[in-house]
């Protein structure tokens, strides 16, 4: 019984060395778990604001890098599409020297075959240049009619030419890198009633 008399008394013993420490009490025990389970709370709200700041990090990120992606888009357009409007302005001059050129010689009554040779030469210049910036003349004659890209001014009734097909082109239509400039003003062909 003596061994179990030690057994027991030990644990019993162990608490009151524990107890024998200066400073040491049951109180002291509470504000130290309460402490431990203040700084316990506050670890896991740091983290929890820390795992804010990062996803609101990331979320920023992918932002700026979507922004940045649709900005440099834009400005690819932009400086494509930049000389559409100039192109645009000289096309009437482009339309001057058509109507110049379908004139011929009648036209140039007493005037010499040196002034065509000149105009063909300068509207060919012209139309290079532009061609060069992105202009992109439509062919239109003998093709089917497309209200996206024609517009009819006149019509006539032939059986010569099958329904809905351009005639004449009044007016040269243009595509600039792509997209349509200006549609073309045309004669379509309408089945006889």
């Amino acid at each position: 019984m003596n061994s179990e008399n030690q057994v027991t008394q030990e644990p019993e013993a162990a608490p009151a060395e524990a107890a024998a420490v200066p400073g040491d009490s049951a109180p002291a025990t509470e504000d130290l778990a309460a402490a431990l389970a203040a700084l316990a709370a506050e670890r896991d709200q740091l983290a929890a604001e820390k795992a804010e700041l990062q996803d609101l990090l990331l979320r920023r990120q992918a932002e700026f890098e979507n922004f940045r992606r649709r900005t440099e888009r834009e400005r690819i357009e932009f400086s494509e599409y930049a000389a559409a409007e100039v192109v645009k302005s000289l096309l009437p001059i482009l339309d001057d020297f058509e109507r110049a050129l379908q004139a011929g010689e009648a036209a140039a009554e007493g005037v010499d075959g040196g002034y065509r040779r000149g105009v063909e030469l300068i509207y060919q210049r012209l139309l290079d240049a532009l061609k060069k910036a992105g202009l992109e003349p439509m062919e239109c004659q003998g093709q089917p009619f497309d209200p996206n890209v024609h517009q009819a001014v006149d019509r006539a009734e032939t059986a010569e030419a099958p329904d809905h097909t351009v005639l004449a082109v009044y007016q040269q239509g243009y595509n600039f890198k792509g997209k349509l400039l200006r549609a073309a003003m045309v004669k379509v062909a309408v089945a006889p009633a």
